[in-house]
């Protein structure tokens, strides 16, 4: 499955022109979304929207696949492109994915095809859907937004409609995609600026709104809501996005099994609450009373942000792993490179395999996409240039996506100021 049996390395032709959503595919594209969001009662609410006629852009909030099924049943009765990634292409078939008005791109990475594509697709009165994100939420909070949206939109001269989603993450959060959870569904469709307020308004004050309503904290929904995932096995898997340990700070001795997050090294254990929050009990020195003191995720993950940052900012950075690569040049599938060699270096990825070498700069890529257990095959990420992506796994104990992501959101901001 998604094997590109010849090899062909062909690059997807990101300029065709996007094909309009065939007019006879939209009832299932409807039927399919309704029924994958049915089990979470999903309700969609519609804000400002009565003056907002399409053709407009839309961005939405991105935290997990189901978001791609939210989106149409927020548009209905109205069609729309999306800006889709080529695993989609691969998975689902490249005519399916055009057909149902979907726009090649490689994540993080600048192509002006795309934008030509989606002022094309603008210009045929279709509207587009945009994940700004460009990847799945790791913890249930806003991951990395670009600073040229505000610009994308004016330049694209029609209105902005915005969709916020809650509940995606929660029901299959990133690290353990593989197993449903039990919870519902919302989502917000509201109309932000008319095509008059686009043409008048600065592009700062746009991004400045999108980022502030691209915003969101998933577990701290979830508990507002009183929201209770009581499955046995709910946190099985989180250690891939926390593998840092809290208590000793050892890095890649985090596990986890069931609803307990623990430390191999140190003993710790962590309980996570039907109500999406880790819970230890920590004992006082004079083992008269303990303390429950009670750790919020998404907090968790950005103290280990922190703590890459701290260490770099002590000396110089430098990070070698052994690797396996396969290659994702177009829709026709994956094809395997064999073994390589990755060097992160605050300038960016070199990748080497065989006489091969390839460079991946940070000054030009804003973060690093990060897979948990993508296709089964373990934890990886995807590095990526205009005519192929990259998927690069490694056994090296020392290798977590998550650390490499905050290491290159990092050397992207100062690169930037260089």
């Amino acid at each position: 499955m998604l094997v590109n049996k010849k090899k062909d390395m062909t690059p997807f032709d990101m300029r065709r022109s996007p094909m309009k959503q065939k007019w006879y595919l939209m009832p299932l594209l409807w039927g399919g979304s309704w029924l994958m969001t049915r089990r979470f009662g999903l309700k969609i609410r519609k804000v400002n929207m009565k003056d907002f006629k399409p053709p407009y852009l839309v961005l939405s909030t991105h935290q997990g696949f189901s978001d791609y099924y939210i989106a149409p049943l927020a548009l209905f009765p109205h069609r729309a492109g999306y800006v889709s990634d080529m695993e989609g292409f691969a998975a689902f078939g490249e005519w399916l994915y055009r057909a149902i008005g979907c726009i090649g791109k490689r994540r993080y990475v600048s192509d002006i095809s795309v934008v030509k594509n989606i002022k094309e697709a603008l210009d045929k009165k279709q509207s587009v859907v945009i994940f700004p994100e460009s990847r799945h939420s790791n913890v249930g909070t806003t991951a990395y937004l670009p600073e040229n949206l505000g610009k994308l939109v004016k330049s694209m001269k029609v209105p902005l409609v915005m969709l916020s989603v809650h509940g995606s993450y929660l029901a299959n959060p990133f690290w353990d995609e593989e197993h449903t959870r039990r919870t519902s569904m919302e989502a917000t469709l509201e109309g932000v600026y008319t095509l008059d307020e686009v043409l008048r308004v600065s592009a700062g004050e746009i991004q400045q709104t999108i980022e502030e309503k691209l915003q969101y904290d998933e577990y701290r929904w979830q508990k507002e809501q009183q929201l209770h995932i009581r499955e046995r096995n709910r946190a099985e898997g989180l250690h891939k996005a926390l593998y840092q340990c809290m208590a000793c700070k050892s890095e890649n001795h985090m596990t986890s099994k069931g609803s307990q997050l623990s430390c191999k090294k140190c003993g710790m254990q962590w309980q996570m609450t039907s109500l999406g929050t880790l819970v230890t009990e920590q004992v006082a020195m004079n083992d008269e009373k303990s303390e429950k003191k009670e750790i919020h995720i998404p907090d968790w993950y950005e103290w280990q942000r922190k703590e890459v940052i701290a260490r770099i900012e002590e000396g110089d950075y430098k990070a070698i792993y052994t690797v396996y690569v396969e290659a994702l040049p177009n829709a026709k599938g994956f094809i395997p490179l064999g073994e390589g060699i990755l060097i992160h270096k605050p300038e960016g990825f070199y990748l080497e395999m065989g006489e091969e070498k390839l460079f991946f700069d940070h000054a030009s890529r804003e973060s690093v996409q990060t897979e948990y257990n993508y296709r089964k095959k373990g934890m990886a990420i995807v590095l990526s240039t205009r005519d192929c992506c990259y998927y690069i796994y490694s056994a090296d104990v020392e290798f977590q996506p998550t650390k490499l992501q905050f290491v290159g959101e990092y050397f992207y901001k100062n690169n930037k100021k260089i």
